[in-house]
């Protein structure tokens, strides 16, 4: 009785990091699954070491007649119950059989994709929300949110290690290098922070904009570009405050695991943000593009050593009670159960 996940992705990105953190979180709950994925060495050793049987199929364009054909059979092979589709292109590429067809969005995606499909997962409310009001039955649609978890053996990275000073204020910034993320922002808010450093973790087709931002702008210096990382849990606990500048992000799963990991947040007011933070009580948020206002929550989190502290403990409480891994999971497992892949 297996749940069968497929990904049809191919770079690297939140969405492809969380599944494989629910994968593997799966995995040491003893519940039976294979991974139906685009050829990714780091994803497909991953899911080996985890037990998670993989098949790595094309997942093309509209052109592609062959991938479904292809994960059909292999999904034969593993018993499947459940064909959990993440994002678009897995869905177009899910075939019909003895099996539940489910759609797993993250946002606001084209609905096409999912026609015949037996229910769709939101991991926000107002993505499910949305949904239902494009015309989706609400009984076929149901929120499980993320979750994060914060490994306790991760050590932080050595600051001297990427040329960092030990004693100045590191702030992190999380996610593909694209313009909606607008890393740019957070790059010109250290014009008004002087003391403080920022490390950037992602890639993507903004990189050599945001360097040659950062060199016009004279803080070349204190910015790190570190590329893709797969040691997340040590950058967060290397770092003082995680900045979230995102133009658009339907979610944010970033300040659910800054939350987890013990470090205070200022992300500006996107949409999954703004759901997620009450302002001033787990996270500060400004508006949107507004670099003056950026920089000054984070000069606000800078000088009041107590108001950093409130906003931890505050955001550990919102991931234990909403967001930890057990609670996500038994969401998971109870789906599971309705179609009989439990």
């Amino acid at each position: 009785m297996t749940v069968l996940h497929l990904l049809g992705t191919a770079g690297e990105g939140g969405a492809e990091t969380y599944f494989l953190d629910l994968v593997t979180s799966l995995a040491r709950s003893g519940q039976s699954q294979a991974a139906a994925i685009r050829p990714n060495a780091h994803r497909e050793k991953t899911l080996t070491a985890a037990g998670v049987p993989v098949g790595q199929y094309r997942f093309g364009g509209p052109a592609d007649l062959l991938t479904r054909f292809q994960v059909a059979g292999f999904a034969r092979r593993q018993e499947t119950k459940l064909a959990l589709a993440w994002m678009n292109r897995a869905a177009r590429h899910t075939p019909k059989g003895p099996w539940a067809r489910i759609g797993r969005l993250g946002g606001y995606y084209n609905l096409k994709y999912y026609r015949g499909f037996d229910e769709l997962v939101a991991n926000t409310e107002d993505i499910a929300d949305w949904i239902v009001a494009q015309g989706w039955p609400a009984g076929k649609v149901r929120y499980i949110p993320n979750f994060a978890a914060a490994p306790p053996d991760v050590a932080p990275v050595d600051r001297a290690s990427l040329n960092t000073p030990a004693d100045v204020p590191l702030l992190l910034s999380m996610g593909r290098l694209h313009e909606v993320k607008a890393q740019d922002v957070a790059i010109s808010a250290l014009r008004d922070l002087p003391e403080a450093w920022l490390w950037i973790a992602g890639v993507g087709p903004q990189e050599g904009r945001l360097k040659a931002l950062a060199e016009a702008l004279g803080v070349a210096h204190r910015v790190r570009f570190l590329g893709w990382r797969n040691d997340p849990s040590a950058l967060y606990r290397t770092a003082d405050i995680c900045v979230f500048p995102s133009r658009y992000e339907p979610l944010g799963n970033v300040v659910i695991q800054a939350w987890a990991h013990g470090l205070p947040v200022v992300a500006a007011a996107s949409q999954g943000p703004s759901a997620l933070i009450r302002s001033g009580e787990d996270g500060i948020l400004t508006p949107v593009d507004d670099i003056a206002a950026f920089a000054a929550g984070v000069r606000q989190l800078l000088d009041d050593p107590m108001l950093r502290i409130r906003l931890v403990q505050n955001g550990a409480e919102r991931v234990e009670g909403e967001f930890s891994e057990a609670a996500v999971q038994a969401r998971w497992q109870t789906l599971f159960a309705d179609y009989g892949a439990a």
